[in-house]
């Protein structure tokens, strides 16, 4: 998915400006930011912190007058831009920055229309605008990520700050044991590769950073459930990982 033109729509009024630029290496990762908006009424005071963001990250702010107090009228900028951008056929995916709810039925009609749709919001973001999504990323691991990546020699502070978001509990476990054996071929054995995205499909927020894991095969092993077969690929010194349960 790497080739994908990705439109980057961040809601200011509900996810913090810390991280910005992590977030968009995360989503490089994904696809190509071909287009990147930001809502908000940037007469705010409290907004006066995304300023620096914005112009060192070449994100394009919109303006949008809160027309009636307790309502954030940035949602309604956001839909209709990113219908627009749909319509457009400019983009191959959408990339949705918020955590608030109110975009669950926008994620949904976007993927309707055979868009990917990759969320990033808070912890505390609700579970049905998660689900609507094709992926999930939360922005504390992001953060977490930076403290690793920086810290050379982590204070007591950081690594407190770098707490993973999730233990892994027996919910996990299950989803993890269900979907090997649901992958699995005649002789028990499944290949890693695809299991992180038939997760993905079952849990859009599934992440092994969520579990203080830089990647899906460390939080197998810790589980200590699987039997773990490394197969030449013949390509390149290639290795590709097999697993089934013991």
């Amino acid at each position: 998915m790497t080739n994908e033109k990705l439109a980057v729509l961040i809601d200011a009024d509900n996810v913090p400006y810390a991280n910005v630029k992590e977030m968009l290496e995360e989503i490089s990762k994904n696809g190509t930011p071909t287009i990147k908006r930001i809502y908000a009424d940037w007469t705010k005071p409290t907004l006066s912190g995304w300023k620096n963001v914005l112009l060192e990250n070449a994100i394009t702010p919109i303006q949008q007058y809160s027309y009636t107090t307790g309502k954030n009228s940035s949602d309604s900028a956001l839909i209709i831009d990113a219908m627009d951008i749909l319509y457009s056929e400019k983009v191959n995916g959408f990339c949705i920055v918020s955590s608030d709810s109110d975009f669950t039925r926008l994620a949904t009609r976007l993927r309707e229309a055979g868009m990917t749709v990759i969320g990033f919001g808070e912890k505390k973001t609700p579970k049905p605008f998660i689900s609507a999504c094709d992926k999930f990323i939360y922005l504390e691991i992001l953060k977490i990520t930076l403290l690793e990546n920086t810290a050379s020699k982590p204070t007591a502070k950081a690594k407190q700050n770098a707490e993973p978001l999730s233990k892994i509990d027996s919910e996990t476990i299950k989803l993890i044991i269900e979907s090997v054996n649901d992958l699995a071929d005649e002789s028990g054995w499944t290949f890693l590769a695809n299991l992180g995205n038939f997760i993905l499909k079952k849990k859009p927020d599934f992440d092994p950073r969520n579990y203080g894991f830089p990647k899906l095969l460390p939080l197998i092993k810790s589980i200590d459930k699987f039997i773990i077969d490394e197969r030449d690929a013949g390509v390149n010194n290639i290795r590709h990982i097999y697993l089934k349960l013991k």
